[in-house]
């Protein structure tokens, strides 16, 4: 399915969706068109799905980032998973296996808004907050 190049591309567009076709075939030493019919290939296939936008939250005001551990109470799971989308706050969320059965990644202004969105939560389960200090990728 995919090949050396075309995981070479995939690293490239990981690290910025915004590479021209000429700027990732400069660097991979292909031509422009080629790098196209690839990347086409790619989407068309399946392996690249979309293209994403990462947005420096702190910038807009919202300085606080958390993971939350959710254990849900006994008959609110279907809820819950109904009305999450109503939650601005998650930027991701996942069902997961273990002691807790939902993680959430929230960008929040700052302790009084944590605080009312925890608050929000505790109708649907038992959360621990985790407080996010760095992006070890930026750091790096």
């Amino acid at each position: 399915m995919a090949d050396g190049i075309d995981n070479r591309i995939i690293g490239l567009l990981r690290k910025n969706s915004r590479y021209s076709f000429a700027e990732i075939g400069r660097i991979i030493s292909l031509s422009p068109s080629s790098v196209r019919e690839r990347i086409q290939r790619l989407e068309d296939l399946g392996i690249i799905e979309s293209y994403s936008l990462k947005v420096n939250y702190a910038l807009l005001g919202y300085g606080m980032e958390v993971f939350i551990l959710l254990k849900i109470f006994d008959g609110k799971l279907k809820y819950f998973l109904e009305e999450i989308h109503d939650f601005v706050e998650v930027e991701e969320a996942y069902r997961i296996t273990g002691p807790y059965n939902i993680h959430i990644r929230a960008i929040l202004r700052d302790q009084k808004h944590l605080q009312d969105f925890v608050d929000r939560l505790i109708n649907y389960g038992s959360p621990t907050t985790l407080l996010i200090l760095s992006d070890i990728e930026k750091n790096l």
